[in-house]
């Protein structure tokens, strides 16, 4: 992968540059990105599977970490964390191509699981991390771990904030909440399913919902998925590991989600927040979810 990098930004002042994408993307994903409380540098990596968007942050010389995000809110969706992780480490915000962001499709096609790890090698590559700490969640926790899977050598430490489709599997009656999400996208949509989802509970930020909304409508494609990932083979070589659940979480059994972590990752601690949904966990004000990330990779 070439990497073409642009200068820094604030918060404040923050413009994605000229894409494929509609106006109204464009300004949903800026008014999102405006939450990020820190400069940014933001990254296109040339590569076989196209332009990978990733947003920099955090000091050049710290170590790394990869934020791999869920489905529908871009590297927007890291805004309430990304201050605590870029006092010890570059934290990279990394847009999978073909998914409501930045990045654009490109050259080799992203359509199974093995395509996602080779992608995931170019971009630690580009980045020039021969081994980096991944935090993923809902999706992004599915790739995280697969990641894992794929080259332990490479991940130094892995938190997962309430993984999907990892160690249990999602509830019926969530997927068929979520069906509008693909069939009519759109941002009353992605407000009523997240309103559903939050349950009264701490919501998702409205430029986020937003972003869900428009970028649902605008990108209609499925992300990439696959099996469960096959932890368990990791054995002595799984890094040091952090699960961290939503408590009030709609989209699988939180109780079956513990124990199948437990069993796949017997050296991981798995902790449950309660109180709060599976949409807006990454975005949650808690000491007690800092003080378990800090913890893990800050060793």
């Amino acid at each position: 992968m070439h990497v073409k990098r642009t200068p820094p930004t604030t918060a404040a002042s923050r413009r994605p540059p000229a894409r494929p994408a509609s106006p109204a993307f464009l300004a949903a994903y800026r008014e999102a990105m405006a939450r990020w409380p820190v400069p940014v540098e933001p990254l296109d990596l040339d590569g076989e599977f196209g332009t990978t968007r990733v947003t920099a942050c955090g000091p050049a010389g710290g170590p790394p970490l990869v934020l791999l995000g869920g489905g529908g809110t871009a590297s927007a969706g890291w805004y309430a964390r990304v201050a605590g992780l870029a006092r010890t480490h570059r934290a990279y915000a990394v847009e999978v191509p073909g998914t409501p962001g930045l990045s654009v499709p490109g050259g080799r096609p992203l359509r199974r699981p093995a395509d996602l790890m080779a992608w995931l090698d170019g971009v630690l590559n580009a980045l020039g991390a021969e081994r980096a700490a991944l935090l993923g969640h809902s999706y992004g926790g599915w790739l995280a771990l697969g990641y894992a899977v794929h080259a332990p050598d490479r991940v130094a430490r892995l938190a997962l904030l309430d993984p999907t489709q990892c160690f249990a599997g999602f509830r019926a009656a969530y997927l068929a909440r979520a069906a509008p999400l693909f069939v009519r996208p759109g941002p009353d949509v992605a407000r009523r399913f997240l309103a559903w989802e939050g349950r009264g509970g701490p919501g998702v930020a409205p430029e986020l919902v937003r972003l869900m909304g428009v970028g649902g409508r605008e990108f209609r494609g499925r992300p990439v998925t696959g099996p469960r990932p096959a932890a368990a083979r990791l054995g002595s070589a799984a890094p040091p590991a952090l699960v961290l659940l939503a408590g009030r979480s709609r989209a699988h059994d939180v109780r079956r989600v513990a124990a199948g972590a437990g069993r796949a990752l017997p050296g991981a601690r798995v902790v449950t927040l309660p109180g709060v949904g599976h949409h807006a966990l990454p975005e949650l004000r808690s000491a007690e979810l800092e003080r378990e990330l800090t913890g893990l990779l800050t060793g």
